[in-house]
This record gives C-alpha cells, sequence and structure tokens, in this order.
C-alpha cells in the first residue's frame, strides 16, 4: 500500500483555502520545500524530523524557499540532537544553491547541520535514499530554462509506478511517461487564457488525460480557490484539496480516504 498526501494544492500564489503545492508520499518522501512548508507539517502533526528524503524538482521561490526553515527547524526543534538524516535528491549544481539560500537566510547558523546532518545525491537515477521501496528517475521537463526543470518517475516495489511532473507544461517526456504510469502527479497552475507554455492548463491537461484514459491524474499546484471546481477536466481527473490522503494499493487502484 502506498500512501499519498496533499499537504498543500495551491499555486505561487496561494490561492484562497490553499498552502503551496506540497506532497508527502509514505510519510517519508516530500517533493520540494515550499515556504509554508513548516505551518504544512504543523497542521497535519507531522515533525520535519521524521522526514527522511526531500526530492527537489526545480529551483523557483515556491518549491525551494522553505528548506533554511526546515533545516532550522529540524536543529532547533525536532532534532536537537542530531539523531536523524536527511537525504535530498536534486539535480546537478543543486547542493550549492541550497546552501547558499540557507546562508542567505541564517547566516553562519546552519551550515554544521548541512554538513553534518544533510546529504546530498545529484545522481539522476537510482534507489531513493532511506526509503527502500522506491526508486526514481529525475527527467528534464518544460519551464523556465533557468530553473532547472525536472520531473521524478518513481516505482514501488508492489509495480506501481508513480509520475510527479514537477512545474511544467506539456512535454514529450510527460506524454510518454504518463502512457505508462499508474497515477500522475500533475501542476495545473494556470487558466487557459493565460499566455505560457511552461504550465499545464485545463486544455492541456483534459488533452494528456483523455489519451491515457488508465492513468489517474491527481492535479495540484491549482490557481483556483479551494473547493472551486475547474469544469470539463475528464473523469480521470481529480483536482485535490490541501489535506487530501490517497491510499494506493497492489493491484494499483487508488481510493481517496481523507
Amino acid at each position: 500500500m502506498v500512501e499519498v498526501k496533499f499537504l498543500g494544492s495551491g499555486n505561487a500564489f496561494c490561492p484562497q483555502g490553499r498552502l503551496h503545492s506540497l506532497v508527502l508520499i509514505d510519510n517519508k518522501i516530500l517533493v520540494d520545500v515550499p515556504p509554508t512548508i513548516i505551518p504544512q507539517l504543523k497542521r497535519e502533526n507531522i515533525s520535519p524530523a521524521d522526514i527522511n528524503t526531500l526530492l527537489i524538482t526545480h529551483w523557483h521561490g515556491d518549491h525551494i524557499f522553505g528548506f533554511p526553515f526546515f533545516i532550522l527547524e529540524r536543529k532547533f526543534i525536532s532534532d536537537r540532537n542530531g539523531d536523524y538524516h536527511l537525504n535530498v535528491h536534486l539535480h546537478k549544481g543543486g547542493k550549492e544553491k541550497l546552501e547558499h539560500i540557507c546562508e542567505l537566510a541564517f547566516p553562519g547558523t546552519l551550515i554544521d547541520a548541512l554538513k553534518e546532518r544533510v546529504t546530498f545525491c545529484e545522481t539522476p537515477l537510482g534507489d531513493v535514499i532511506n526509503c527502500p521501496d522506491w526508486k526514481y528517475e529525475r527527467f528534464e521537463v518544460q519551464h523556465v530554462p533557468e530553473t532547472d526543470p525536472h520531473g521524478y518517475e518513481l516505482k514501488h516495489v508492489s509495480g506501481l509506478t508513480l509520475l510527479h511532473c514537477g512545474d511544467s507544461g506539456p512535454c514529450n517526456e510527460i506524454e510518454i511517461r504518463a502512457s505508462r504510469a499508474h497515477v500522475v502527479i500533475i501542476e495545473l497552475g494556470v487558466p487557459d487564457e493565460v499566455p505560457t507554455e511552461m504550465h499545464f492548463k485545463p486544455s492541456t491537461l483534459k488533452r494528456l488525460a483523455n489519451d491515457n484514459p488508465n492513468t489517474i491524474f491527481l492535479a495540484t499546484h491549482l490557481y483556483t480557490n479551494n473547493y472551486e471546481e475547474i469544469t470539463h477536466l475528464p473523469d480521470n481527473v481529480i483536482q485535490v484539496q490541501d489535506g487530501d490522503v490517497f491510499d494506493i494499493n497492489d493491484q494499483q487502484q487508488i481510493r481517496k480516504i481523507s
């Protein structure tokens, strides 16, 4: 059984009732570290020290600017003795970027914690560190090039393939990988009238979902207010809300449990 919990479902602007998009897999793996990460974890009674692994998709602030606060909280509150280690999977050059924003946020304060309590892994594929049930492959997606945008194809020992598309617009990599995934977490960041190819919109997600009718799409990073539905999306698209939790069983069947 795999659990997927949405600690936040909003885009960069945090629409009413939504915090920044944030997904927790099996209570151990977080995808990205948005600025709202500490209240998001507290709201669900999750200790930052309980998080084993971070998967970083790209360098926009609404996806990584919570990292200094996450490390600060672990150092001084939830893991004062340094008993728990954090593993961070990220694109090449990412270690220096995260160290830099930590130094900007809290000069001199987090250097020791980053050195002694964090392992940075820039390998593009392999085992998810300290999560033996999962393997990953990081792949390039369509977003602002300067942010090194990537998604993650995650494979579970049960046979489940879970695709996290990162913050992307339509691209060949997502089209190919969505066709073999059981569940796709996809960021639906803007309405159709916004002139950009860097995000999925209702019309482009509709095409992708219709092309893959056997795949479930969990739409997050939404521009709508909480409980405001985007209409005319296919039945295999679920628009998530903050706090939604899904179970996926060994037969790759998905069920919302809260």
